[in-house]
């Protein structure tokens, strides 16, 4: 008999690919992948299309309208949420009612109704759920979580986190499903709620106020007036698009091809809009101020439509001050501006694009200490982080570190957001506890 834990996954995109490989390959002795659904069967089939090229069984599917029916038919155990997010609680909490534990993609969901059924339904039913935030898993972030936790700096007063997201990369989420809010509650719920997590974690603090301020900038109608938009609706076979470096080309990318390009006539859905045409309803451009319980504050900026890829933090404590500094790529190369991040073809972009990563304690009264970059880092695959946290989230590897994040942990990542989104609405700040008040 067949001892392995049995996992489903519904939502098949490109994200779900991380994960079923992680099944096939890694972890094939300990766990079976047993079924997929999906709104799409020319998806399902692609993935186990390549699930066989990698020596793996194809999987059972099933439409996402039967989600429901393949959890009782497969016996499934644990189930992996890799679908748009808007439809993450109904998923999430349809597998705790069946008695399976779940990993969900972040972030958890995109609002608090969401949000509040889901920790209903892990209260009422033992379950377990688990959120795919690889960033705790990047071991230059858990270098500085272990700098912090030691008191090398004291105690945190203050935290500055800016990200960037290039015009490659940060184009890429207005191009497809992300560019609705109502799909993805937008780039401080989809994107930020990473690096809320980070934060959340690195101080062992939740929020207490949020106020942002906000606006769509640079892609969209109101971008259009500086000057690099094309009249066309999406990129494949409109003239209009030809050498323009904000169109994706699908037709170009074998996996991105055959996962939309290819599956269309199913769900009409196009995964290379136009990033200038209408539509967009999420921002670009995001300022956010939040205090903790611990008393500390963060000011954060989210940028989309940069020149270069990454990030910069500086937290002052009582001692002194931590500075990291990551640059993943120095620039977009003409090669590699219509290309999606981590897709690229022949080494092309890799070998044009720089990075480099630097860690550096100031202490007060002495020299500063740059930190020796950890083992296992690189500025691919999220830092290291995606092998080891599938590791961890599947069982295989252990979590001395504590980097599994809880249902109320994507909570606190979520709900910053939120009241980021909410405080842009109204001008106030917003209370998190007015959201939902968790224990």
């Amino acid at each position: 008999m067949d001892a392995r834990r049995r996992y489903a996954l519904v939502g098949t995109g490109a994200r779900a690919e991380m994960f079923l490989r992680a099944l096939a390959t890694d972890h094939a002795d300990a766990a079976h992948l047993v079924g997929l659904a999906d709104v799409n069967p020319s998806r399902m089939a692609a993935h186990n299309r390549w699930l066989t090229g990698l020596g793996g069984p194809a999987a059972p599917t099933y439409p996402a309208a039967e989600f429901t029916t393949m959890l009782t038919a497969e016996r499934v155990d644990e189930v992996l949420v890799t679908s748009v997010d808007s439809t993450h609680a109904d998923y999430v909490v349809a597998a705790l009612e069946a008695g399976c534990d779940v990993i969900t993609e972040k972030p958890m969901t995109v609002d608090v109704d969401g949000c509040r059924r889901i920790l209903d339904a892990v209260e009422r039913t033992g379950r377990r759920v688990q959120v795919a935030f690889n960033y705790r898993f990047n071991p230059l972030h858990e270098t500085v979580r272990e700098v912090l936790a030691a008191g090398e700096i004291g105690e945190i007063g203050s935290v500055h986190f800016e990200w960037l997201l290039d015009v490659r990369h940060g184009a890429d989420y207005f191009r497809r499903w992300h560019r609705d809010k109502a799909n993805s509650g937008g780039l401080l719920v989809h994107k930020s709620g990473h690096h809320f997590d980070l934060v959340n974690w690195w101080l062992g603090a939740a929020p207490e106020q949020v106020y942002a301020q906000g606006r769509l900038f640079f892609y969209g109608e109101t971008g259009r007036r500086h000057g690099y938009a094309r009249d066309y609706e999406r990129a494949h076979g409109d003239p209009a698009a030809e050498g323009d470096p904000f169109a994706l080309r699908l037709r170009d990318n074998p996996r991105l091809r055959e996962l939309y390009l290819d599956a269309e006539a199913d769900d009409g859905y196009r995964r290379d809009q136009n990033v200038f045409a209408p539509g967009v309803t999420i921002e670009d451009d995001m300022a956010v101020l939040v205090r903790y319980d611990t008393g500390a504050t963060m000011t954060y900026h989210l940028t989309a439509y940069a020149p270069w890829e990454g990030y910069r933090l500086m937290v002052n404590g009582s001692r002194g001050r931590l500075e990291l500094e990551v640059v993943e790529s120095d620039h977009v190369s003409p090669a590699g501006a219509s290309e999606v991040k981590g897709a690229a073809i022949h080494g092309v972009t890799e070998a044009e694009e720089h990075g480099r990563s630097t860690l550096t304690v100031r202490p007060f009264w002495a020299p500063p200490r740059e930190v020796p970059l950890p083992a296992g880092y690189s500025r691919s695959g999220h830092g290291g982080a995606d092998s080891r946290m599938t590791g961890v989230l599947l069982g295989a590897a252990k979590d001395p570190l504590e980097r599994s994040a809880t249902a109320r942990d994507g909570a606190l990542a979520l709900l910053t957001g939120l009241a980021a989104n909410r405080s842009m609405e109204t001008g106030a700040p917003v209370r998190v506890a007015d959201l939902l008040d968790l224990p």
